[in-house]
């Protein structure tokens, strides 16, 4: 292993913006343009970009092109932060564009050797060192690097686990895509299948006039207000003596903070718990971002600025695409000016909506729960994916654990790891 200074390793590429006042280098464009909020994200392969830019802008400005495989880290703001470039794009100069140095540093493994990097700086609380990253900065670096072949080994081992944590990210999305795009047929549209197998109000199924929704909805079908069909628990936050992040008591979530795209982070804990919510309730948000909502991975605590609901009849499928349903009309309330501080026991116990007849939610609940299911084994996969490549990175950045020809052992002891790199896992 040798101790090398990053900018000797690797060619460093700036970023630029394009002027946003010539619409040629914007509008239709369809090249890539990074800033931090693309890839701050955790997850090692960033694909798509909010904004664009034409072939134009990229021409006229000094933003340049990375290619597949290279890497973006975040120079301004929050500082460190890591990406490989999954699809050819261009970046704003808050970025700079890393490329390892041919047959001397394989940039997949330059990813995961910066994790490391940055992650023993933020723990050894030296986060002054990355209040901005400039030119010079790579001047200063020092890393260990192993030899090339060495390199690709543990890049392998490494990039396996989270290309297993990608492509379940992916069939997670279009899980929950299948299932709002069945919520929005059935219950928005009302072409649910009727006794014969057709869509409902396309094949002229009765419909009646609601006089507290101002609008037509099936017959058959009630107005309900949500803690008719809803078991609903307003957080209570307990003592801020009892939060630790020791593992000690119960996992206690105080808002969003810590949600994440389905299941929330376990972060804080609590030994004075107040207020519960128990495995698979929704967490929503009733404090900004109001309607945010996450699914309880474990029974957890919740404090003021979220609460808890489940479905008084087992349809909790349906009640989570019910209050994704409310999100959307919060987030358009909010959009017009209309922005709620807080979401009220009140406001919250009485939401009004369409409420299907039985035999409809039971149709529903038995194909969506099926993705809902599908979704949490995969979730929980990643978090075991997550922790095994987080506890072999620093080990195998730092020669503590090698890679053998058939398999992953302890530098002393010899203790097996894991199997070799390109197993299954």
């Amino acid at each position: 292993m040798d101790n090398v200074i990053l900018n000797d390793v690797i060619n460093v590429i700036s970023g630029g913006t394009p002027k946003t006042n010539n619409s040629e280098y914007w509008e239709n464009g369809t090249i890539g343009w990074l800033s931090i909020n693309d890839f701050n994200n955790d997850l090692r392969k960033v694909y798509i970009s909010e904004k664009k830019i034409t072939e134009k802008g990229l021409k006229n400005s000094s933003t340049k092109l990375l290619k597949v495989d290279d890497l973006i880290i975040s120079a301004r703001g929050t500082v460190g932060v890591l990406a490989q470039i999954g699809f050819p794009m261009a970046f704003n100069q808050s970025c700079f564009g890393l490329r390892g140095k041919e047959d001397i540093v394989d940039n997949t493994y330059l990813y995961y050797c910066l994790k490391n990097y940055v992650s023993n700086i933020q723990k050894r609380g030296q986060g002054s060192v990355f209040n901005t990253i400039n030119l010079d900065s790579f001047k200063l670096m020092e890393i260990n690097i192993e030899n090339f072949i060495n390199q690709k080994k543990i890049a392998a081992v490494l990039s396996a686990l989270d290309d297993k944590i990608e492509l379940n990210n992916q069939l997670n999305a279009e899980l929950e895509q299948m299932a709002k795009t069945i919520y929005d047929y059935w219950f928005v549209q009302f072409d649910f299948p009727d006794e014969n197998g057709n869509p409902y109000k396309s094949s002229g199924g009765k419909m009646i006039y609601d006089e507290v929704l101002k609008r037509e909805i099936p017959v058959g079908w009630e107005v309900k207000i949500l803690s008719e069909v809803a078991n609903i628990t307003m957080g209570q936050s307990p003592s801020g003596e009892s939060y630790n992040e020791q593992n000690k008591g119960m996992i206690f979530f105080q808002g969003s903070t810590d949600f994440g795209w389905r299941f929330p982070e376990n972060r804080i804990y609590t030994t004075s718990p107040t207020r519960f919510a128990k495995e698979n309730d929704i967490l929503l948000s009733v404090r900004a971002p109001i309607g945010t909502m996450n699914i309880a991975m474990y029974d957890c605590c919740i404090g003021r600025g979220l609460s808890a609901l489940n479905s008084k009849e087992n349809f909790n499928s349906f009640l989570i695409y019910q209050m994704n349903y409310f999100k959307k009309k919060f987030d358009y309330l909010n959009s017009v000016g209309t922005t709620f501080g807080s979401l009220t026991k009140d406001d919250l116990y009485n939401l009004e909506f369409c409420y299907p007849s039985e035999n409809i939610l039971r149709k529903f609940e038995k194909t969506v729960s099926t993705f809902d299911s599908k979704i949490k084994i995969n979730s929980k996969q990643n978090q075991e994916l997550a922790q095994l490549r987080d506890w072999l990175l620093p080990m195998l950045m730092n020669g503590q654990v090698r890679v053998g020809s058939g398999e992953y052992e302890r530098e002393e002891g010899g203790l097996v790891m894991v199997a070799e790199g390109k197993g299954k896992y």
